[in-house]
């Protein structure tokens, strides 16, 4: 059974880091894209992060630029959030997702989502 399993959310100051990561299984991997989505509460699931042909060739939201780096272990299976400098405002629920690559990194994309895993970020 193909599936996306994140790990890494919890509570954090404002300023602070989290690594968010995502587990995968299946062949979804080698044919789709990975990347995250972040969705507050009240507000549509929004892309923040992409990796598409490799690590040079990424989507990022104008919100985290600068500030979340995204990678991939395509052996492993995992993907990585990386999240620096972090606000009140990126409080959310955070989904890891396989999807198709390209564009905007928006939810029409996307075929698989994981469960999400909670970010709070405290000021």
């Amino acid at each position: 059974q193909v599936q996306l399993t994140e790990s890494g959310g919890g509570s954090v100051q404002a300023g602070g880091s989290l690594r968010l990561s995502c587990a995968g299984s299946g062949r979804m991997w080698s044919t789709h894209c990975i990347g995250w989505f972040r969705q507050v509460p009240g507000e549509e699931r929004e892309g923040i992060a992409a990796i598409y042909s490799g690590p040079e060739d990424t989507y990022y939201a104008e919100s985290v630029k600068g500030r979340f780096t995204i990678s991939e272990d395509k052996v492993k299976k995992m993907s990585y959030l990386q999240m620096t400098g972090l606000k009140p405002e990126d409080t959310g629920m955070y989904y890891c997702a396989a999807g198709i690559c390209g564009g905007s990194w928006s939810r029409g994309q996307v075929n698989l989502w994981g469960q999400g895993t909670q970010v709070t970020v405290s000021s």
